[in-house]
């Protein structure tokens, strides 16, 4: 894929056999055989035959879907290689069925700058499990107060910029961020937070907060700002990306702006998707994440969102934290949850399995993320590069037990039983996860 970087590996020679093939794209949804030859899917068919040395996959009772793309991920290189490192990222990645992920740039120091950018890339060629994209800075240091060299940065490859993690709360470095991009390119995707009313909160402003006696964020804090970026890129014919949504009402001014033409996408996590302030009752801080988790209208708003096409992709903001950063009191403790190896099964398990959502509409938002920064879409058609998540839909697990690729813990899953399973991905035609237990024999 262009834009990204990976480790060398060995283009797959595999023939997945019995299993249910489903792709919305290509309206595949049976099952059927697919052939992999040198990294590419060359034949779909009935009955297919190895051809001599090809690996055969014996899979009977799963499903095998395009491989998911994450537009938001958390690697922490450079600087915080305690909390999670490309290797151990991407691999969490392929564990997950992602074959691309794109990396933030709230490092230490920040992604600001061609060189840093660079250097990351550099790593991602000798460490990555799967190809690896990355955002840059949109302003320097992450502060607000001076624009990257965009045009630098772009050359150098920047998908698109961000200070996620950060608003631009300046209404005007925001202007200028988009009359830059008109020049340079990409896209500009924006952490949706008012300072000034999230404060010091440390969950969602509510029934819950005022019972904990906590200080909440109220929902206004990332609605309003939605209003007001939509606003400026409407002037400016800007193209922006709406992080992380996680309320009815910034559900509703994403959807008044699309409506008004303004050239605007949006995504959402599966755990806003899943959880709520009621979740927080118990203080556990994997809970404690941002935006916060709120009511159950916002996620219901926000499911509602999904299936009509207001939202346009699933994206986990993987943020891993290390223990000390997390086993402290729920105020202190940083925000931010791991996502890339639960993300299916927490879609499966709370809305896939129980009707809300169907396979295939989840499929289609968790492969879309990639797109809306230039990046190809995964598909299953003879020809295309292999990109492929063979996922056990019934299979139960829980985190807690099975252990992660990440170097972090602090999903907010850990100690859910999850259903649905992924045993192999294949990322840009070359086999990146395999489960210990699940065999491969060669024909």
């Amino acid at each position: 894929m262009s834009a990204l970087s990976r480790m060398p590996a060995a283009p797959a020679d595999l023939l997945v056999t019995g299993a249910h093939v489903l792709d919305p794209r290509t309206d595949l949804d049976r099952r059927i055989d697919v052939l992999v030859r040198g990294g590419e899917i060359a034949e779909l068919g009935e009955g297919l035959a190895a051809p001599e040395g090809v690996e055969t996959v014996d899979a009977g009772g799963t499903h095998l879907l395009p491989a998911f793309v994450d537009p938001h991920v958390h690697l922490r290189v450079p600087g915080q290689e305690h909390k999670e490192d490309i290797e151990t990222g991407t691999r969490a990645a392929a564990a997950g069925g992602f074959c691309a992920i794109i990396g933030m740039p709230n490092t230490a120091p920040p992604i600001d700058s061609a060189s840093v950018l660079r250097s990351v890339a550099d790593l991602a060629g000798v460490h990555a499990r799967v190809p690896v994209g990355f955002l840059a800075a949109a302003t320097v240091g992450q502060q607000g107060q001076s624009l990257t060299e965009m045009a630098e940065l772009r050359d150098a490859g920047a998908l698109g910029f961000t200070d996620d993690g950060l608003p631009i709360a300046s209404a005007n470095m925001l202007r200028r961020a988009l009359q830059y991009q008109k020049l340079c390119g990409g896209v500009v995707a924006l952490h949706e937070e008012d300072p000034t009313l999230s404060g010091e909160g440390v969950m969602h402003e509510g029934a819950v907060s005022a019972l904990l006696g906590l200080a909440g964020i109220p929902s206004i804090s990332e609605s309003t700002m939605i209003a007001r970026d939509a606003a400026i890129a409407a002037y400016e014919d800007g193209r922006i990306h709406i992080q992380h949504l996680s309320a009815e009402a910034s559900v509703e001014a994403v959807a008044a702006a699309k409506a008004a033409g303004v050239r605007l996408t949006a995504e959402v996590t599966p755990h806003h998707l899943t959880l709520t302030e009621e979740d927080v009752r118990g203080l556990d801080t994997a809970m404690k994440f941002n935006p916060p988790a709120r009511a159950e209208s916002d996620r219901l708003a926000l499911l509602e969102a999904l299936r009509d096409g207001t939202i346009d992709c699933l994206g986990t903001d993987h943020a891993p934290h290390a223990p000390h950063e997390k086993e402290v009191p729920f105020e202190e403790a940083l925000m931010g949850t791991t996502g890339l190896e639960t993300a299916f099964a927490a879609l499966n398990t709370f809305l896939i399995e129980p009707g809300v959502l169907p396979l295939g509409l989840v499929v289609e938002r968790l492969t879309a993320g990639g797109a809306l920064f230039g990046l190809p879409v995964p598909r299953i058609a003879v020809g295309e590069p292999a990109n492929l998540a063979l996922v056990a839909l019934d299979r139960v697990w829980r985190p807690v037990e099975a252990g992660y690729e990440s170097r972090s813990e602090n999903s907010c899953f850990h100690e859910r039983e999850l259903r649905g399973r992924v045993l192999m991905t294949v990322a840009a035609g070359a086999v990146a996860y395999r489960e210990r237990t699940f065999a491969l024999s060669a024909a």
